[in-house]
């Protein structure tokens, strides 16, 4: 897939071959069983796996979530990784300048989290760059167990930080869906996160909204992707998982994995 090709309401899978590699992929995303409108959206290039979970109102928060992808798109493939974190760096801030410029149908502003990897090099072997801003997630699966890459930008995991939640209480508070930071939402300059760590065969990396972990927990997140005989198949199980749970929000779910 080489277009930039925004991803909504659909269950889709591939491969990408990148890098010497070959990435295999799986996306799945779905309305919910009550928001009227899908904002979250997601967008796969090789080499290029991104997530983003647009607010503002039904015509706002797509626009949000597809000025963000679109934007990010550009990111370089095979960098270094200080310069795949500086070019995301500074696509973010294209992305949020483009948010600001845009008029929905809500008197709410424009907003989206974002968080995905891309493929970078450093000293020639290969590693993703992940990147998160909100409270959109990214987990490692790999040896058989689900680990979080990324940190909430959230008010609860600001309260879990600091010892005044457990995780537990965190997932039930009615403050779990105010995020400290997004781009656009009136929000300044953006402030991402970057984390790195080798590209390494057989492990899984998984993007989701907070549609997925809002519903299960990291556990069950994980036995589904161990427990599922490819990646198409766990990406449609989360969001089933998610459905059955109550699918209280849109739910989106990216998984790409090293084969080769």
């Amino acid at each position: 897939m080489s277009e930039s090709v925004i991803l909504r309401d659909t269950l889709t899978a591939g491969s990408d071959e990148v890098e010497g590699l070959t990435v295999q992929w799986a996306v799945a995303c779905h309305v919910g069983n009550v928001r009227p409108a899908n904002e979250d959206a997601a967008l796969v290039q090789p080499g290029r796996y991104l997530l983003a979970d647009g607010m503002g109102g039904h015509e706002s928060g797509e626009l949000a979530s597809e000025a963000a992808l679109l934007t990010l798109a550009a990111a370089p493939v095979g960098a270094s990784l200080a310069q795949t974190s500086g070019a995301l760096e500074g696509l973010l801030v294209e992305a949020q300048d483009r948010i600001g410029s845009l008029e929905g149908d809500s008197a709410r502003r424009a907003g989206t989290t974002a968080t995905g990897v891309v493929l970078a090099a450093e000293s020639g072997t290969p590693h993703w760059v992940a990147f998160n801003i909100g409270d959109s997630r990214t987990y490692l699966v790999s040896g058989g167990r689900l680990r979080p890459v990324s940190v909430d930008h959230s008010q609860v995991q600001e309260l879990v930080d600091g010892g005044f939640l457990t995780a537990e209480q965190a997932r039930v508070d009615p403050r779990r869906n105010v995020i400290t930071r997004a781009l656009g939402a009136g929000m300044t300059t953006p402030q991402a996160d970057f984390y790195a760590f080798p590209a390494v065969a057989g492990d899984t990396v998984l993007l989701c909204s907070d549609g997925l972990n809002g519903e299960l927990t990291d556990d069950e997140i994980g036995a589904v992707v161990t427990e599922s005989p490819d990646l198409a198949s766990a990406a449609q199980a989360l969001v089933e998982c998610a459905l059955d749970s109550g699918g209280h929000d849109n739910v989106t779910v990216v998984l790409a994995r090293v084969t080769d």
